[in-house]
């Protein structure tokens, strides 16, 4: 199902008040910038309009335009902290999700509010869909900027509809047909233990959670453990019925991190013994030429937009994947996610017939 091409008629007019969305002296809406239309930006020109209370009144209006553009940018809201960004996603939503099956770094700073990462400042963070790799899966992820670093620290985002049209439809039909396989090694002593991917103390707990979530487990030791999961790669968007590329087979693929890092992993371990890799669905491995275009697509797809203190980013995480740049300076960043959306409930992609 492709997306009508965008036309004036279809978008509030930049720098006019949005109708519909409050009164009209009070919000307007922009595109980001020339050419792009993620995320549309909601800027607030009256002071002390109230980003809960607004955005509850006009949900509707707000949810259709994440549906359009994948994600829409508060700004001059002057949105707080912790408790406000909680609130704001329970006006938007059904409430703030516990962060589960984790596989970054994050502190938990108040309620379901966390840091957005905990990652080094210096390491950029690939273009992804939050767990993607989970059953169950959040459908938006908001993320507030309490303060923007002094350099660098943008969050990019891309649409993941355009990721999905940039590959060639022989490059996707493996992915289309078999999906990806996800491998985790934890008790290397690189990347998180299995105690803070899963929450719990308790090897029994593990693998229930495993076996709930259709994740194959191995045992390797009393801190060694393999899991592997396979899950789609692409699906039509519950609500839009449009197809999007939305999984973490290049996230997580050992090509995408650093070189020094890549090649010093892979002299010391086998592939399938990597703190996280990934094949296609049926365990073959994906080919460089694979990997370089699936990057390339998402560099391609990719914006970015300056952080200002205040800013409230609400993002649909199956229309559009975020990122992170290297930053200097203080940087807090705040994230809670939203919306469980399980992969059953979501129709896959029909790869289509071989001529």
């Amino acid at each position: 199902m492709e997306r009508p091409p965008l036309a004036p008629r279809q978008l509030p007019i930049p720098g006019r008040a949005a109708r519909g969305l409050g009164t009209e002296a009070l919000v307007r809406t922009e595109l980001p910038a020339p050419g792009t239309t993620l995320p549309l930006v909601f800027r607030a020109v009256t002071p002390g309009v109230d980003a809960t209370a607004w955005a509850g009144a006009n949900r509707e209006q707000v949810q259709a335009a994440i549906d359009r553009h994948g994600g829409v940018l508060l700004r001059g809201f002057g949105v707080g902290g912790a408790e406000e960004l909680e609130r704001f996603t329970s006006a938007v939503s059904g409430g703030a999700l516990p962060y589960r099956e984790r596989s970054s770094p994050r502190t938990q700073v108040a309620g379901r509010v966390y840091t957005s990462t905990d990652h080094p400042p210096d390491q950029p963070i690939f273009p992804h869909n939050e767990q993607s790799y989970n059953l169950t899966f959040p459908l938006k992820i908001l993320f507030l900027c309490v303060t923007p670093a002094e350099e660098g620290g943008a969050t990019p985002v891309a649409d993941v509809r355009e990721v999905y049209r940039l590959l060639d439809p022989e490059l996707r039909r493996p992915f289309e047909e078999k999906g990806y396989m996800y491998v985790r090694n934890f008790g290397t002593g690189l990347g998180l233990s299995w105690r803070d991917a899963f929450q719990t103390d308790d090897p029994v707990e593990v693998e229930a959670y495993c076996r709930e979530n259709r994740i194959d487990f191995e045992w390797r030791g009393p801190e060694r453990l393999r899991t592997r999961q396979v899950r789609p790669a692409a699906a039509l968007h519950p609500r839009t019925g449009e197809p999007v590329w939305f999984n973490h087979a290049t996230f997580f693929h050992a090509s995408t991190l650093d070189p020094r890092t890549r090649d010093v992993l892979l002299a010391a371990l086998p592939e399938d013994e990597l703190p996280n890799h990934t094949f296609y669905g049926d365990g073959s491995p994906i080919p460089p030429e694979v990997t370089d275009a699936l990057r390339d697509a998402y560099a391609r797809a990719t914006v970015r937009f300056g952080w200002e203190a205040g800013d409230l980013l609400v993002l649909d995480n199956m229309l559009a994947a975020h990122a992170r740049d290297p930053f200097r300076g203080p940087r807090r960043v705040l994230t809670a996610m939203a919306d469980p959306c399980h992969w059953d409930g979501v129709a896959p992609v029909a790869s289509p017939a071989r001529a």
